[in-house]
């Protein structure tokens, strides 16, 4: 296994790579369409504002490169911002796109008394097919730390992996499709749980 992690100056990348070396994985920054070759699985981090990571993403050169690793069906983890890009778009930047690999949007979170926004910290996510691989290892509520104001609604229901509760608000914290897992929470910082995860992962 050879894991690139994108850098693109939008994400929490050295957690991200410190969590895969823990599992023993050989994982890299790349910043080059270039440093594909010879991969064997893709990492899309983000943090920060949708229309900057999307901004930044085109400038790097590796907008079009990640659709075609998708389109390919190659091993792919979006994590946070990096799972919203994967949706058309998002109300925190109505001008960017997003790359469109699922149908839907990215919306705030309503304010709600006694809510806090940005979601920050630790919530249990409900899987919604626990047979699934991503889920191995894992009981059957795993909490995941999440730090966002904003969430994807995928308008396809099959590809909802997980399901997060914060107030009385709902939203899909993962998608997954084939060899392709999101999730709006960071595994990297998720302890045992995300551990698991990426090892799972890393199976595909």
């Amino acid at each position: 296994m050879n894991v690139g992690i994108i850098d693109y100056g939008a994400g929490n990348l050295q957690s991200v790579l410190n969590a895969f070396h823990a599992l023993g994985a050989e994982a890299n920054l790349i910043t080059t369409p270039e440093e594909l070759d010879g991969l064997t699985h893709l990492v899309l981090p983000g943090q920060g504002e949708f229309g900057d990571c999307s901004r930044k993403l085109e400038a790097s050169g590796m907008t079009e490169p990640v659709k075609n690793w998708i389109a390919a069906n190659k091993p792919f983890l979006g994590i946070c911002v990096g799972y919203q890009l994967l949706f058309e778009g998002s109300d925190e930047s109505p001008s960017a796109k997003g790359l469109g690999i699922f149908k839907g949007h990215n919306v705030k979170f309503q304010k709600e008394a006694g809510l806090k926004i940005p979601h920050m910290g630790w919530n249990g996510v409900t899987p919604q097919n626990p047979e699934h691989s991503m889920w191995n290892g894992m009981s059957d509520e795993p909490y995941f730390y999440y730090v966002h104001s904003y969430f994807p609604k995928a308008e396809e229901p099959d590809v909802v992996a997980a399901v997060t509760t914060y107030g009385t608000q709902t939203f899909h914290g993962a998608v997954t499709r084939d060899n392709l897992i999101a999730t709006q929470f960071h595994p990297e910082k998720s302890q045992h749980a995300g551990l698991q995860l990426l090892k799972n992962f890393l199976a595909l």
